[in-house]
């Protein structure tokens, strides 16, 4: 199973847009997909116990499959020159060590920008790399977000449909290399 997190809770969000679009990749390789919304984190994930035992619809739809994920892939929107903080505060939410110990991550970035993201993602690269995630190389960036996606959620650009499709099969390959090793 791969799992997709959206890294924004801004309403009408590109990232959830593309989000959906990537779910439907894995589908069509025939992968399970579970798809992580930010913007649906409940209340409890926001309050001052959130640190301490994680149960409901926080441990149900989004703890859960990232510890039962084969892979993950995430979708990282560029806020100030940064990644978005609800994703590092996820993030902070996981267990530790396991969420990410050894597990495969893939990361594709956005901006309304030139630089696509590229910033937020190396950023976020270190905490992964930090909590031992394998790392996946084949990064997809992706500049002038706004000119490219559609409201519908459709990618208007054909190069970068055919990285996004690249990325999501050597991903599922290099999931499946990985998992070899365990």
């Amino acid at each position: 199973m791969i799992s997709v997190i959206s890294g924004s809770i801004r309403a009408g969000n590109n990232s959830i847009k593309l989000a959906r679009h990537i779910v439907g990749q894995y589908e069509k390789l025939g992968e399970e997909v579970a798809l992580m919304d930010l913007q649906k984190l409940p209340k409890e994930a926001f309050k001052e116990n959130a640190y301490g035992e994680k149960d409901g619809i926080l441990k149900s739809d989004f703890i859960d499959p990232v510890q039962h994920s084969d892979g993950l892939v995430v979708l990282v929107p560029e806020y100030n020159g940064s990644y978005a903080g609800v994703l590092k505060h996820f993030i902070d939410l996981l267990p530790f060590p396991e969420s990410f110990d050894g597990r495969p991550v893939a990361f594709i970035g956005l901006a309304g920008g030139y630089y696509g993201g590229l910033r937020a993602v190396e950023q976020l690269q270190m905490v992964f790399a930090y909590r031992n995630a394998f790392l996946f190389n084949r990064r997809v960036f992706i500049p002038s977000i706004y000119g490219i996606i559609d409201e519908a959620g459709e990618i208007t650009d054909a190069d970068l449909q055919e990285r996004l499709e690249l990325q999501s099969r050597t991903f599922l390959e290099f999931t499946k290399a990985i998992k070899t090793l365990s």
